[in-house]
């Protein structure tokens, strides 16, 4: 059974606007086009806009009719972007793979994270307040065995809501939700389907799914599906996109180079352990570090072939940091990212080398730490 997130930011245009204009909190904001000269569309409302009737998509000229009073703004596109690029960066610090399917919403796959991450709940709520600690955006989370499951889930309880649909039981999640609930179901087919007596999503699934393919036509078979908590279990995304990253912010400024090094030989190990649980193999490596006066650098090496092997990638990383750690300032920040995957293909020879007993040796070891937990096998650094 899949575990996918599907995390979406709330009311995210209007969340960014007050960041940049704290005075605009509890005020009906409205982003898109200009109500005076009544041309455009409404990108993105708050809550407190949304109580008036107005929605995403909705003409201006209707808004402002419905919400005259509203603050209106055209709002600042590349400050939406960089902050959702800061969204993922947190994300990618957890979730091994990410599909971001626009701006404001992200699908993660934590398919055999629950040893590594407990409860997924709580899990969840973790992530969702280190989004808000870090940059002040609210999101919700929809946890479920599919995309749409999720999707629906993450919808539920709006704003700063985490919804967990139990596996087995999307069929009875979903049966009085109606039917305009499901992805994909515009105003077109919410007519038809209510032309037909069909106003729930319970009465798709009463129907047999031979009759209700036959009535709806093209897509009927997919939505009947989708109607009993069917939908695609696996993320789309170019394998070039995908990284896997660890990073710690200490309590306090470290000076102490063995501290910073040990630190840096436990991330590995967990990114490592990551890359092997996915049967991946990584060809860049990145490290990150901060001084205390937050100067950030990054370098990253790429290398042939591609290993999952934490020494090799430890003896990579830490090479980089010795050579770029040469300010005589405490670090406040380390990590590793891994990128550039490729599928591991166990290889069958007749006498095994080292590298072939190491892995054999890792696959044992991520057997048990699957079993007990992480910390109960560690590595050392000699």
């Amino acid at each position: 059974m899949r575990t996918i997130f599907h995390l979406d930011l709330d009311a995210f245009f209007v969340s960014v606007e007050r960041i940049l204009d704290p005075s605009l909190e509890g005020k009906p904001v409205i982003v898109g086009g200009d109500p005076n000269g009544g041309r455009g569309v409404v990108a993105a409302c708050s809550y407190e806009a949304r109580k008036y009737g107005l929605h995403s998509a909705m003409p201006i000229r209707t808004a402002y009719k419905l919400c005259p009073h509203g603050i209106y703004l055209h709002g600042h596109f590349k400050e939406y972007t960089l902050y959702s690029h800061a969204v993922k960066n947190i994300l990618s610090g957890y979730a091994p793979v990410i599909e971001q399917a626009s701006v404001d919403e992200f699908y993660m796959d934590f398919t055999g994270c629950q040893k590594m991450y407990g409860s997924m709940f709580t899990f969840a709520s973790k992530m969702q307040k280190e989004i808000w600690d870090k940059l002040s955006l609210p999101c919700s989370i929809g946890i479920g065995s599919n995309k749409t499951i999720a999707k629906i889930g993450s919808d539920c309880m709006k704003p700063k809501g985490i919804t967990y649909i139990i596996p087995g039981m999307e069929k009875e999640f979903l049966a009085r939700m109606p039917v305009e609930t499901i992805p994909g179901v515009g105003k077109v087919t919410l007519r038809a389907l209510n032309s037909k007596g069909i106003f729930r999503i319970g009465d798709i699934t009463n129907l047999p799914s031979d009759y209700f393919g036959a009535a709806m036509g093209k897509y009927g078979i997919d939505l009947w599906r989708k109607a009993n908590g069917e939908g695609n279990e696996y993320l789309t995304i170019e394998r070039e996109q995908k990284s896997i990253s660890k990073e710690t912010t200490f309590d306090k400024d470290i000076v102490n180079k063995e501290i910073i090094e040990k630190t840096l030989f436990d991330l590995t190990g967990k990114v490592c352990q990551t890359l092997r649980d996915n049967n991946w193999q990584a060809s860049t490596i990145t490290l990150k570090f901060r001084y205390s006066d937050f100067q950030t650098f990054t370098r990253s090496k790429t290398i042939k072939p591609a290993t999952d092997d934490d020494r090799k990638v430890y003896d990579i990383a830490v090479d980089m940091l010795r050579k770029s750690l040469t300010r005589r300032v405490a670090v406040r920040l380390v990590g590793i990212g891994l990128s550039r995957f490729n599928e591991y293909f166990e290889q069958e020879v007749l006498f095994e080398d080292e590298g072939i007993k190491r892995e054999k040796l890792f696959r044992a070891i991520d057997l048990i730490r699957k079993k007990y937990n992480y910390s109960i096998i560690k590595m050392g650094l000699t």
